[in-house]
């Protein structure tokens, strides 16, 4: 079973900036493997944040959160990281990691073709 855990949560207020980790078990849990942020706020289904492949030269976002975030990986590490700045009120929500289903080059942006995600961890935009 591959384990996902998400860390860097928190409070912060408009504007401000936080930098969210998610740490995989084991060396090759997420090598090779397209990997994504996704986020639920209240009353709201889950949506696609991020995405960002295998190697890492290639990504996608949200037009929501374009320009303002930013998912990097370090397969050394087992880590994948999403980078938020000029965070808004609408960026409250619990955000989750996921790794893609097999060994695939597409960077999909349904929730349906990731199938390990962490626990999430809550990030909550408010002055």
């Amino acid at each position: 079973q591959v384990q996902l855990v998400e860390s860097g949560g928190g409070l912060v207020q408009p504007g401000g900036s936080l930098r969210l980790s998610c740490a995989a078990s084991g060396r090759t849990a997420i090598r090779n493997y397209v990997m994504t942020w996704f986020r639920q706020g209240p009353g709201k289904e889950r949506e696609f944040v991020a995405a960002i492949s295998g190697g890492g030269s290639s990504t996608r976002y949200a037009d929501s959160v374009k320009g303002r975030f930013t998912i990097s990986r370090d397969n050394a590490k087992n880590t994948v990281y999403l980078q938020m700045s000029s965070l808004k009120s609408d960026d409250t929500a619990v955000y989750y990691c996921g790794r893609r289903r097999g060994v695939v080059a597409d960077i999909s942006r349904s929730a349906s073709d990731y199938d390990y995600w962490g626990q999430g961890t809550q990030v909550t935009v408010s002055s």
